[in-house]
C-alpha cells in the first residue's frame, strides 16, 4: 500500500503553472464571449493567477505570452508579481499572429521574414534574463496547406538553424521547451508535427532542450502515456501543456473530457520519477475558457490535477511490479483501476490544511465575493484577450 504521508508530502510541494492568456477573454475561431472583471494588462493577469494560488496552494507561477503581456518594464512586473506572491514562469514567445506568417516564421521561404521571427524569440530570451524565467516555450504554427507549397526537408532545415539560434542565447539555467502540434493551422504538413520531431530536434540541440507535451494536440486514440513514460526514460519530457480536448486542439478543463486518460499520463509520471524536483518537468495549463468563468475554471483545472496526482501516488507499486512479473495481467490492471477509484478528495483535504488554505478552494472563492470586487474595480477600459 502507498505511504499516505509520502503521498500527502509530495502533494505539498506539486506545482501547476497558469497561463496568462487564460484569464482574459478567449473562445473558438468563431465567436470570443466578453465577460465582466476580466483583467485589462499583465498586471491585472498576474493579480488573477495569485489569486488563483491563494485559493489552491499549489500554483505558485504564471506563464507569459508575448506580445500580448508586453510591458514597458519586465523587471516591474516581476516585482509585481513576488509582491503578491507568485513568480513569471514560462515566457510563451507568438510568431503566428502577424500577416508576414502567413507561410510560416522561422520556416518561412522568405529570409527577412524567418530573421523578424527569430529577433522575437531572441527578444523573448531577453525577457527571460529579466524576470527570471528558466523556460521557453515554443511552439510553431509553420507548415504547409497543399502538396508542393515548399519544401519539406527545406523548411526543416530552417527550423534547425534557428532553434541552434536560439539554444546558443540561452543562459545557464535556462532551457527551452519545443511543443509539437499534429494539425492546425497548417492542414497538409506541420512543421513540428508530433513528438518524435521535437524529440529530434532536442537531442541535435544538446541537452538544455525538451519535449512539450500538449494533451490535446495528438491524433484521436494516441497513447500519450507511452510518449511520456519514452521521453521520461530519455530524460527529454520537459513539460505539460494540460488541457481536455473531445475531437481536436479544444483546450478546454484538464480532466473534463477523459479524467482516466489523466490519471493514466500521471501514472507514469510517478513511477518515472517526474514528481521529483531534478527532473524538471514543468506542470503547466494551455487553456482557454469561453463560456466558463476564468478564474474558477483555473481553480477547478489545478484542482483536477491534483486529483489526478494524488491517485497516481495510491497506486500500489509493489502489486504493481509483482503481478507485472508474474504476468497476472488483471492483477496489473486492477492496481491501477483500484487506485483511480479512490475518493482522493479528504485526503487532498488534509493536504490544503497543512498548507493553510481553506480545504475546499472552490467554496471558498464563492463565498470570498471576489468576482464582486473586481467585476466593479475592472469596469471600464479595455479588456485583455487575444491579440492583446
Amino acid at each position: 500500500m502507498a505511504d499516505t504521508a509520502a503521498v500527502k508530502a509530495a502533494l505539498r510541494t506539486q506545482h501547476i503553472e497558469t497561463p496568462s492568456w487564460a484569464y482574459g477573454n478567449s473562445g473558438t475561431r468563431f465567436k470570443v464571449f466578453a465577460q465582466e472583471g476580466v483583467p485589462r494588462d499583465a498586471f491585472e493577469k498576474v493579480d488573477d493567477a495569485a489569486t488563483v494560488h491563494r485559493f489552491t496552494g499549489v500554483a505558485p507561477s504564471v506563464a507569459l505570452h508575448i506580445p500580448w503581456d508586453r510591458v514597458d518594464d519586465y523587471g516591474a512586473l516581476a516585482k509585481h508579481a513576488d509582491e503578491v506572491g507568485i513568480a513569471l514562469g514560462a515566457i510563451n514567445p507568438n510568431v503566428f499572429q502577424e500577416d508576414d506568417y502567413r507561410l510560416g516564421s522561422v520556416c518561412n521561404p522568405d529570409e527577412a521574414i524567418r530573421r523578424k521571427a527569430l529577433d522575437h524569440l531572441l527578444e523573448c530570451v531577453d525577457i527571460m534574463d529579466v524576470t527570471g524565467s528558466k523556460d521557453l516555450s515554443l511552439w510553431f504554427a509553420d507548415g504547409t496547406n497543399y502538396p508542393g507549397q515548399d519544401s519539406i526537408r527545406g523548411r526543416q532545415e530552417r527550423l534547425s538553424e534557428a532553434l541552434h539560434r536560439v539554444y546558443e542565447r540561452l543562459g545557464d539555467n535556462q532551457r527551452m521547451l519545443v511543443e509539437y502540434k499534429l494539425f492546425e493551422p497548417a492542414f497538409y504538413t506541420m512543421d513540428v508535427p508530433d513528438w518524435g520531431t521535437s524529440y529530434a530536434h532536442c537531442v541535435d540541440l544538446g541537452p538544455k532542450a525538451k519535449v512539450l507535451v500538449d494533451t490535446g494536440h495528438h491524433a484521436p486514440g494516441t497513447n500519450i502515456e507511452f510518449i511520456v513514460a519514452f521521453l521520461l526514460h530519455r530524460d527529454r519530457l520537459g513539460g505539460f501543456h494540460f488541457n481536455s480536448r473531445f475531437y481536436a486542439d479544444d483546450d478546454l478543463m484538464v480532466g473534463a473530457a477523459d479524467p482516466y486518460q489523466l490519471f493514466r499520463i500521471m501514472v507514469e509520471i510517478v513511477l518515472g520519477g517526474g514528481l521529483d524536483a531534478s527532473a524538471g518537468v514543468a506542470f503547466m495549463l494551455d487553456q482557454c475558457h469561453n463560456i466558463e468563468p476564468k478564474i474558477p475554471a483555473l481553480i477547478r483545472s489545478v484542482l483536477n490535477v491534483q486529483e489526478a496526482t494524488a491517485k497516481a501516488l495510491l497506486v500500489d507499486q509493489d502489486a504493481l511490479r509483482t503481478a507485472q512479473q508474474n504476468g497476472d495481467v488483471l492483477e496489473a490492471n486492477a492496481a491501477l483501476t483500484d487506485a483511480f477509484a479512490t475518493d482522493v478528495r479528504p485526503l487532498l483535504a488534509e493536504v490544503r490544511e497543512d498548507l493553510g488554505i481553506d480545504p475546499d478552494p472552490m467554496g471558498a472563492y464563492r463565498r470570498s465575493g471576489h468576482f464582486d470586487k473586481i467585476r466593479v474595480e475592472r469596469a471600464g477600459g479595455a479588456a485583455a484577450g487575444w491579440g492583446a
